[in-house]
């Protein structure tokens, strides 16, 4: 068995919650949606890994804090179920970077995570289908664990798409953070014009919300 992996490094978490803790990144090619704003499907280049290749790739870089991130994840919930009890028996925390859909992948190694990061793709930010019932669906199960949603927003987002997306955190948890994140185009972050209309209309109704952008792009690292 092996995964396609576009690079494995050690950074700074540059986005939400846990924006600054170092980590080691395992980016995971390939992505089941096909975002707007995303430069995944320009990434032409990975190697494959067995799990034992992996698993020795990532201690090699000695942090504590593994985050699976791509692409998706979760289209390697067969390679990860070999790796990730491994490095959970070694004392790794393990931080999943998703888009929120795939609910029966998360299913197959929720167990072994701690964290997660969970996309809501609004449909006026991404260009893609509304997938409001996934994302909800995902959130039940990942409220087990530690999960914050996060959402990137443009100048095309809708007040409508953020009010929804509002309304899928408060019916499962109040509790539960919501980050909005500015797009960033071609390394610099866009100003959103109405970024204090769409933080004020989730804070009315969420109890945690956050406009956090990615850092790692203002500091110029990975």
């Amino acid at each position: 068995m092996k995964a396609k992996i576009t690079e494995i490094f050690s950074s700074i978490q540059g986005e939400g919650l846990y924006v600054g803790q170092a980590q080691t990144f395992v980016r995971f090619y390939d992505c089941n949606l096909s975002c707007s704003f995303c430069d995944e499907h320009k990434k032409k280049k990975f190697e494959e890994y067995t799990p034992g290749e992996l698993i020795s790739a990532v201690i090699n870089e000695n942090k504590k804090v593994i985050s699976l991130t791509g692409g998706e994840p979760l289209l390697y919930s067969d390679f990860l179920k070999e790796v990730l009890p491994e490095l959970k028996e070694k004392g790794f925390s393990l931080y999943l970077e998703t888009n929120g859909v795939l609910k029966n992948k998360l299913l197959e190694i929720i167990d072994f995570l701690d964290i997660i990061s969970m996309d809501i793709k609004l449909p006026s930010s991404a260009g893609c289908q509304a997938l409001w019932k996934a994302h909800s669906d995902f959130l039940k199960e990942a409220i087990a664990k530690e999960v914050f949603v996060k959402s990137v927003i443009t100048n095309k987002t809708s007040l409508a798409d953020i009010k929804k997306a509002v309304s899928v955190i408060e019916k499962i948890d109040r509790d539960i953070f919501f980050i909005l994140q500015p797009v960033t185009v071609n390394n610099r972050i866009q100003k959103i014009n109405q970024a204090e209309e769409f933080l004020s209309a989730a804070c009315s109704r969420l109890k945690n919300v956050r406009l956090i952008p990615q850092v790692h792009k203002i500091l110029g690292v990975k």
